[in-house]
């Protein structure tokens, strides 16, 4: 058996900014409460340990308590929700992905007027909420092909189009060529796809043309993680999303020779170098 490892598996350069705000400010206030709104990221693993450092998880702003100190996740908050804090003199320590703010700003510079914004993305994910807060009118979001074409769009409106960050680039490919077609639709395209999210998901792709299966490590709240999943089984090759080590399935993953291993950009890389142990654990294997 061989076991082909993605480069880019595990934590991207927002969740890295993301923890290290985090680590800091934990450092810098010994013995206070330090809270995030919301998970800093989508890894229950990562979550669990900031907690037994004493961080708490709000579920909502209004949780925090007066003249407390607040980390904003990874994924960002809306519009409104950062100006409730700021009213209430709630310090705020933003560690949202750099990329996900500069799709907030995009998206916030072209919709000014009445240019109406499409989203391919989903509507109860974090980052979504907070790129539709930034929109200046009406929004829609769409979660893919099938959706899309069941929009009833005026050709006498203007619209902008954008996604998710973490979405599938060649979905959203599809979903603007297909839209482009549509006759007379005033259409702006915005690229807000990451291109770490990109690469990630052209690694995994060439990866599944390599091997029988593939390991998708990542938290099962995660939707980069999730996306990588279909795609690996989009283009035909079978695919498992597993959170750690312990959900492997040994005796069923025997029965393949080539098995690609790969994880989400919130993934850290001691749960991806857990399952790699394991899985070499099964027997001589070659690590490419």
């Amino acid at each position: 058996m061989d076991i082909f490892r993605a480069e880019k598996a595990g934590f991207c350069m927002g969740v890295e900014l993301a923890l290290a705000k985090l680590d800091t400010l934990i450092r810098k206030e010994p013995g206070h409460t330090v809270y995030t709104l919301g998970a800093i990221i989508h890894n229950p693993q990562v979550v669990k340990m900031y907690a037994d450092r004493g961080v708490v998880t709000l579920q909502t702003a209004d949780q925090a308590p007066s003249g407390s100190t607040v980390v904003v996740r990874a994924h960002g908050i809306a519009r409104k929700v950062r100006e409730d804090l700021c009213r209430r003199r709630i310090k705020i320590v933003d560690a949202t992905c750099p990329k996900v703010m500069s799709a907030c700003h995009l998206i916030e510079q072209h919709t000014v007027g009445e240019r109406i914004l499409l989203l391919y993305g989903e509507a109860a994910h974090p980052e979504v909420k907070s790129l539709l807060s930034y929109a200046g009118g009406e929004s829609v979001v769409f979660d893919g092909m099938a959706h899309c074409a069941q929009l009833n769009l005026d050709p006498d409106k203007k619209y902008c189009l954008a996604a998710q960050t973490t979405k599938d680039k060649e979905r959203f490919r599809e979903i603007s060529d297909y839209l482009q077609k549509r006759q007379q639709l005033d259409l702006l395209i915005l690229e807000t796809i990451c291109d770490a999210t990109r690469q990630r998901q052209q690694e995994a792709v060439r990866i599944a043309g390599q091997v029988d299966f593939v390991i998708v490590a990542g938290g099962y709240e995660s939707s980069n993680t999730r996306c990588l999943v279909a795609i690996v089984r989009a283009h035909g090759t079978r695919a498992l999303h597993v959170e750690t080590a312990e959900e492997l399935p040994l005796e069923k993953l025997r029965n393949y020779r080539r098995i690609g291993l790969t994880a989400g950009a919130s993934t850290p890389k001691e749960v991806i170098d857990q399952i790699e142990r394991v899985l070499a654990s099964m027997e001589e294997i070659t690590v490419e």
